[in-house]
């Protein structure tokens, strides 16, 4: 099979009838270039199937456009909500997307990000989850802009994007205890990634302010069978609570789902449960949960705005924190 030939500025120019600078300034963005060459131009690029080399222009100026998502869990909601509303943020500011999943541990992420870097990526996106400092000690010294989301790495020089963990904690505990709830629970995956750590700490503290101990059970990943587990964990035990936040929606309806089909408890009459994300299924009519909403537009907003601004435009702090709003449905009583 033959190797593909490309079509090239010159090809187009002569085709076109003008200079190969034309051509040029035709596809550059506010060049100046007269209607009647554009015209030319455009047609000789659509006859020929003409396409702008963006990645040799962008190295010429030393910027590939190229920005790496570094995320683990990716196939649940709340993930693949973030990467599609940061992808297409990137793709609004003519940037492209490059995915490296971290779920493994044998080293494939580092491998993955070491070849990112060899295309000359400008930039990462650390999203909370398994990707050790290492790796973000990697990108930045390899020169790349640096965006982390919701984790406590200390480095200098990159945008920090986090929640006030400790607000959500406070709100959702004094719904608990408006609700009558006294005996409170903190259900978690064994991820154990800053963010669903940050949660656990700001319950139990919460609690703790309230004189109340909150029993933590963690297991497995974060996912809908590791909710069910917890539940089969927290619900038989003697002092069973009848308050739970869960670290996450997903965890929330694996637990209610075991909650009422394996104990048979009625929510919110017997048991009260939030969740945090507000995930799609968080609204659907067979869960009804309260959670806190991560607004994941505002996110990809604030990431690739600062990713897009010129380098001598520093950002004007470099942790920007959000406030995740609480979202108020029937699985807690009085809501």
């Amino acid at each position: 099979m033959a190797e593909k030939e490309f079509v090239s500025a010159q090809e187009v120019a002569r085709r076109a009838g003008v200079s190969r600078s034309a051509v040029s300034r035709t596809f550059t963005p506010g060049a100046s270039v007269s209607a009647e060459t554009r015209r030319k131009v455009m047609a000789a690029a659509e006859e020929l199937g003409y396409h702008v080399n963006h990645l040799a222009r962008g190295l010429m100026r030393n910027e590939s456009g190229i920005v790496c998502l570094i995320a683990s869990e990716v196939a649940t909601p709340y993930r693949s909500a973030l990467v599609s509303a940061i992808t297409q943020k990137l793709q609004d500011h003519s940037k492209i997307a490059m995915l490296v999943n971290t779920d493994r541990s044998d080293g494939s992420a580092d491998k993955a990000l070491r070849q990112a870097i060899s295309y000359r990526a400008d930039a990462s996106i650390i999203l909370s989850g398994l990707p050790d400092k290492s790796i973000v000690q990697l990108c930045l010294r390899n020169g790349q802009r640096l965006v982390l989301i919701n984790r406590d790495d200390d480095q200098e020089g990159p945008l920090r994007i986090n929640f006030d963990n400790d607000e959500a904690a406070r709100r959702i505990l004094t719904a608990f205890l408006r609700a009558g709830c006294r005996r409170l629970a903190f259900a978690n995956s064994a991820s154990m990634t800053p963010s669903l750590l940050a949660r656990e700490r700001g319950f139990l503290a919460a609690g703790q302010a309230e004189g109340i101990e909150v029993i933590v059970e963690r297991y497995g990943q974060t996912a809908y069978a590791s909710g069910r587990t917890l539940a089969q964990r927290l619900l038989t035990r003697k002092d069973r609570p009848d308050g739970v936040f869960c670290a996450t929606d997903l965890l929330a309806c694996g637990f209610m789902d075991a909650a009422r089909n394996q104990f048979s408890l009625s929510i919110p009459d017997q048991l009260c449960v939030a969740g945090f994300d507000n995930i799609e299924q968080a609204g659907w009519e067979s869960y009804d949960l309260t959670t806190f909403d991560q607004p994941v537009d505002q996110i990809a907003q604030q990431a690739v705005e600062w990713l897009s601004a010129p380098l001598s435009a520093p950002a004007a702090s470099p942790t920007v924190t959000l406030h995740a709003e609480l979202v108020w449905r029937s699985s807690i009583r009085g809501g």
